[in-house]
């Protein structure tokens, strides 16, 4: 099996691929790539089992309804979204509250944060697998999943933030952070790139991405209970591992 990992930014500058080869109880990391544009990522995932993809990969439903109403100059489904708590259901999917529940980390907003542009691009990156491997659920059933690696790196019992950017402090946590994932998975052959992942954040996300996509595929992330599945449907759901690092190579 193949996992890919993908640290999506808005753009291809930035934007982190890492693929790892599972088999007899090791994972292998056979391709690492920065700067990686959206045909890269179409064929990566055409060769992988799963793809974990770290980018919201829908809206929250309440959305576009309350834009649409808006543009059409309808007052009073505008005004049903009104107050702060309101402006939580337009700012935060059902998966970004289930996971702050079961994570106590709060995953940005894609419809009132950063995350914006790179979720169009997300949009637009799904589509373009769907024309050439076919539609993948938002829900991360299929081959692609939406991850978190904060709240993977958490689950897994290590450092989850304070490592990402350019200073000192954040590339010395980085360094510290590689060598605890190498201590909690010895299995995990990391092909002599660990000068690169210490440099760069990026790529470290994406071979948690990886990690993560493993987790998904040998059924080993929280997944959708009845309650949340009509709107991981649309909305996307974040999966995050149930279990150590170990159950990544226990599945076989």
């Amino acid at each position: 099996m193949r996992t890919l990992g993908v640290d999506l930014a808005a753009a291809t500058k930035k934007t982190a691929a890492a693929v790892l080869e599972w088999e007899g109880g090791t994972a292998r990391l056979v391709h690492l790539a920065l700067d990686v544009d959206d045909a890269d990522i179409v064929r990566l995932f055409g060769g992988c089992a799963m793809t974990g993809i770290d980018c919201p990969v829908g809206w929250p439903d309440a959305f576009l309804p309350f834009i649409a109403a808006h543009l059409a100059g309808e007052p009073y489904p505008v005004l049903d979204y009104d107050g702060i708590e309101g402006r939580r259901l337009l700012a935060y999917r059902e998966t970004d509250r289930f996971t702050t529940g079961l994570t106590g980390l709060i995953p940005l907003s894609v419809s009132a944060d950063r995350l914006a542009h790179p979720a169009m691009r997300c949009a637009v990156i799904q589509a373009k697998i769907a024309r050439e491997h076919g539609l993948q659920p938002r829900d991360g059933s299929g081959r692609l999943a939406e991850v978190y690696p904060a709240g993977s790196l958490k689950t897994w019992g290590l450092l989850a933030r304070g490592y990402k950017g350019r200073g000192g402090p954040e590339a010395e946590r980085l360094g510290g952070l590689l060598a605890a994932l190498r201590d909690a998975a010895p299995w995990l052959d990391l092909a002599g790139n660990e000068e690169r992942l210490a440099g760069s954040d990026d790529l470290f996300d994406a071979v948690i991405a990886a990690l993560t996509a493993r987790a998904v595929a040998v059924g080993a992330t929280v997944g959708p209970d009845e309650t949340h599945a009509a709107a991981a449907r649309t909305e996307g759901w974040i999966h995050v591992p149930t279990g150590g690092l170990d159950a990544l190579v226990a599945a076989g």
